[in-house]
């Protein structure tokens, strides 16, 4: 077992015992900050005498980059995108196995070696520099050399050795050259540079799609698809291949669809890339979802929730059993709610189990089984177990039939909280909806306690965000008329250099949040048409998801345009 720093500083005789206790004691109320910066800090000691303490503790060398001759062909191999990711300089070659030896200004986080070693494909050995002298030397190495990946593409088109195969058929390159193509520097670097800079801008998923003529890339941010400089239409099988190699997937498989995965570390972050591959009529379609933890919050604070909402949410959670359901179509963050929810309710005092499809984002904590419907681990059989389990709370995924939902009222009958989530436009509907899957009333009424339905709208950009007068057409399109939107502020994002010019940065919720009371269990049980039932929702206060993106446009948190593409205009 490694000997600790502290310890290291001590037999060193940088620090005494008593000067280590009272740093112990500094770095507990200082969120675990790491130690060493924590002693550079309080001044006990200097950076260098870390950095020697850090170099015994993993068996590294200490360098001063400032002192350092560094081959430019270098550059060639770690490119600037990368160096300024993991925070590393690529400092010598070894002529004879190939293999790297990269100074690091985070050294104690063993898997940014692992994630540059996949990247690189080859042997990857780490030296300790500190932060600032890595900084430095990237900005002297690279300047100059800066590449965007269209200067990746030009040197594709010009690589003899992958020229080749630009006139053959795709369908008839053997197996060996798609492994010399995936292998080849090119193709590397290119994914790479892909990879880093969608995780750069924060995207959620990466295209990559073979048609007859093209090859395109092209990657999600804030929920829509930007396209990418393309490369040479004979690099699909090289790419898709490539992908395979990282995600541990069969590469000789082009015939069926995979899934697989692949972990990096980015500046100490963890970073999960989900792997779809789907075979096309030209080839294999392969999407990246990135699943970044330092992107999504999950922190009900943090998720667009207005407070007085969010005090009726929390209340409506904390009650001791009952089902809660959030709905919305697909990619409108019910996921990321309710991982927020469970979050806050993480306590040691109680059991937390939940099954989903696939599992996310793991926290701590949680008890998470994934669904596997092939073996007929489904979400019915799951929840029966589960309730076996002497749970608090549970999760489930999503509740697609009769069957599941039967099972999710049993738990929430048993003292049981059940989250769940289902597939509607409103939240009034979801009622309706269990209703047509064939649930008696008395039962619904007996367990919803409540039901959020949300959309997920972009933010304007707080940089460039600019005040403007809506049209008479806008204001009619929002249910208003030109006098009221008079007296409502309204904005829009103009671009610029911090939101790539699109006037958007980050997303938020709009919520409509339905919390049941006798009345309307009332008039579930009396099978009242959905129009009145709507109508008495929000006679009980809900405010509709038009309602909540109306007060975001004039907080100046959301444009016209994106309310009026995520909700519908209330027929009162």
């Amino acid at each position: 077992m490694a000997r600790r720093l502290g310890q290291i500083l001590v037999d060193m005789g940088y620090l005494d015992e008593e000067k280590l206790w009272s740093l112990l004691e500094e770095q507990k109320r200082s969120s675990n900050e790491l130690i060493g910066k924590v002693a550079i800090r309080l001044g006990l000691v200097k950076e260098e005498h870390v950095l020697k303490a850090l170099g015994e503790q993993l068996g590294m060398k200490v360098m001063k980059l400032a002192e350092t001759t560094i081959p430019s062909e270098l550059t060639e191999l770690v490119n600037e995108t990368m160096a300024t990711a993991f925070k590393i300089v690529p400092v010598s070659q070894n002529k004879k196995d190939k293999s790297v030896t990269v100074a690091m200004a985070e050294p104690q986080n063993p898997s940014t070696l692992d994630s540059v070693r996949q990247f690189l494909g080859v042997e990857v050995k780490g030296a300790v520099a500190s932060e600032a002298d890595v900084m430095a030397a990237i900005e002297r190495l690279y300047a100059g050399h800066q590449e965007s990946i269209e200067d990746v593409v030009k040197q594709i088109e010009s690589d003899k050795g992958l020229s080749q195969y630009s006139n053959r058929n795709q369908n008839t390159i053997d197996l060996e050259a798609i492994e010399e193509m995936a292998e080849a520097a090119p193709v590397r670097k290119l994914l790479n540079m892909v990879l880093l800079l969608s995780i750069k801008d924060k995207a959620s998923d990466i295209h990559f799609e073979p048609f007859e003529e093209e090859y395109k890339m092209r990657y999600r941010v804030d929920g829509v698809l930007y396209e990418l400089v393309p490369p040479p239409r004979h690099l699909a099988p090289a790419i898709a291949s490539r992908i395979k190699v990282m995600a541990n997937l069969d590469i000789a498989e082009r015939r069926l669809p995979q899934d697989g995965r692949i972990e990096l570390a980015i500046g100490g972050n963890s970073v999960d890339i989900r792997v779809s591959t789907l075979p096309t009529l030209f080839g294999e379609s392969v999407v990246l979802r990135i699943l970044d933890r330092t992107v999504v919050q999950l922190d009900l604070n943090k998720i667009g929730m207005p407070a007085d909402l969010l005090a009726q949410w929390r209340e409506l959670c904390h009650r001791p059993n009952g089902i809660v359901l959030v709905t919305g179509p697909t990619s409108s963050g019910k996921t990321t709610t309710l991982y927020a929810t469970l979050n806050e309710l993480n306590e040691v005092t109680e059991k937390i189990i939940t099954t989903e499809e696939p599992v996310e984002y793991d926290i701590d904590g949680l008890i998470q089984v994934p669904i596997n419907s092939e073996i007929g681990v489904t979400f019915a059989a799951c929840l029966r177990a589960i309730l076996r389990q002497d749970p608090d709370k549970i999760l489930v995924g999503e509740t697609r039939d009769l069957e599941t939902a039967e099972i999710a009222i049993q738990a929430s009958l048993t003292g049981h909280v059940v989250f769940t989530t289902l597939h509607t436009n409103d939240a009034p509907s979801a009622i309706t909806r269990l209703r047509d899957m064939g649930l008696p009333t008395f039962l619904i009424t007996a367990t919803i306690q409540g039901v959020l339905a949300q959309r997920l709208v972009r933010k304007i950009c707080a940089n460039c965000r600019t005040e403007f007068q809506p049209s008479q057409e806008v204001a009619m399109e929002l249910g208003m008329t030109s006098s009221e939107a008079a007296t409502k502020k309204f904005f829009y994002g103009k671009g610029c250099d911090r939101c790539n010019n699109t006037g958007y940065k980050g997303r938020m919720g709009v919520y409509e949040l339905l919390i049941m009371n006798d009345v309307l269990r009332e008039m579930v049980v009396s099978e009242t048409s959905l129009d009145e039932f709507r109508t008495a929702c929000r006679k009980f206060g809900m405010r509709t998801l038009r309602e909540s993106g109306l007060q975001a446009i004039h907080g100046g948190l959301t444009s016209v345009e994106e309310i009026l593409r995520e909700t519908m205009l209330d027929e009162v």
